[in-house]
């Protein structure tokens, strides 16, 4: 994944979505309401713990954990990236596959919060039909003397909550690229293939 994407991606999600997890209460009648007024939460605790992040970096996947992940549906996620071969695994690996994504995403990622340098968030007006359970919430990042980076977050309505499910920046959809990337692997290695493959990854990176 080009890698001024992949920076963008998981650092705006991280400062605009994880605190998220924080809130008590979700409206899923204003979602871009609940992503705006979070935001300011989870720039705050960045904030309050820059020295710590900066001495013990490790804590940055600790923050990632609580903050991000309980926001995220990554079983549903996981759907989408294997597209017709979720179909064909089975019970086990689709379980495998989850925890692998979500492991990797996270270990790819999680080290660009500490790399976030005050650029701007924008949020555009939000555009939903009543009783809606599928909405698109999107935003502007401004700053560090680069172009503008449009980023859309895809969000699913599921047992009460908000969930991200996807993210598009510039045009470029994170579930499109993983889905092309993985479908190529599994045609080559099968779907235990892929897995072991995603989970040499993780454990180089742990």
């Amino acid at each position: 994944m080009n890698r001024r994407i992949s920076i963008a991606w998981f650092t705006v999600l991280l400062l605009t979505l994880g605190g998220l997890a924080r809130a008590t209460m979700i409206d899923p009648s204003n979602p871009l309401d609940l992503v705006r007024k979070t935001t300011e939460q989870v720039l705050d605790r960045i904030a309050q713990q820059r020295s710590e992040l900066n001495t013990n970096p490790g804590r940055v996947y600790e923050l990632v954990n609580e903050l991000v992940l309980p926001r995220f549906d990554f079983e549903y996620m996981s759907q989408l990236v294997l597209g017709k071969y979720w179909a064909r695994a089975s019970v086990e690996q689709r379980s495998q596959f989850v925890i692998a994504f979500r492991e990797l995403l996270v270990r790819t990622y999680a080290t660009t919060l500490l790399n976030y340098a005050d650029q701007t968030i924008e949020f555009l007006p939000l555009r939903v039909v009543d009783g809606a359970t599928d909405v698109t919430v999107s935003t502007r990042v401004v700053g560090g003397g680069a172009p503008p980076i449009p980023i859309d977050y895809s969000l699913a309505l599921k047992n009460g909550e908000w969930r991200v499910y996807d993210v598009v920046i510039d045009n470029i959809s994170l579930v499109s690229q993983y889905r092309r990337s993985y479908a190529m692997h599994i045609k080559r290695y099968q779907m235990e293939g892929l897995i072991e493959q995603m989970n040499k990854l993780n454990e180089r990176n742990r």
